[in-house]
């Protein structure tokens, strides 16, 4: 089938895009290969549907930043499992401000909601505003209310992490 060969050609030029999006929304390793396969899945099952209006890249973002977000949401329905056989790796120490910085960042980034967390996250990505807001489903000037009181709310956050350490 065309389609199909044409589907997986492009998903393997974009793949990058659901491995971003399953990092920011899964911790472990198993939950990011479980979200990879479900947005692969609601991906292909809405290909069909793809009229090519916008970039497949765009498309494809925002398949996989729905589809993260309802799976998100399963999971934190779901009882945490912890086993007593493995022991957590203790964290290196951080050599330089800059690592810090950037793990304080991250951090804050992870506790930011859903929504803003798809939104800084393409906006790390240098998609623009009007991009962002076609992925979103809301309008570019939105997008800069939010962007603005992400940024904010980053820095704040950032500065916390890094005082308490």
């Amino acid at each position: 089938m065309a389609s199909e060969k044409e589907f997986i050609s492009l998903l393997n030029q974009h793949q990058k895009i659901v491995y971003k999006v399953c990092n920011l929304y899964m911790d472990r390793h198993s939950d990011r290969e479980d979200l990879f396969q479900e947005i692969t899945l609601q991906a292909w099952k809405a290909y069909g549907n793809f009229r090519g209006d916008a970039k497949f890249s765009t498309w494809l973002y925002r398949v996989a930043l729905n589809t993260a977000i309802t799976f998100f949401r399963k999971e934190k329905k779901k009882p945490e499992i912890f086993s007593t056989d493995i022991i957590p790796e203790q964290p290196e120490e951080p050599d330089t401000l800059i690592e810090e910085q950037v793990k304080a960042m991250y951090a804050a980034i992870g506790d930011l909601s859903k929504i803003d967390k798809a939104i800084i996250m393409l906006y790390l990505e240098d998609y623009s505003y009007a991009e962002i807001g076609e992925m979103m489903g809301i309008t570019a000037n939105n997008v800069a209310v939010k962007m603005s009181r992400i940024k904010i709310k980053l820095k704040e956050e950032t500065q916390k992490q890094l005082a308490t350490n």
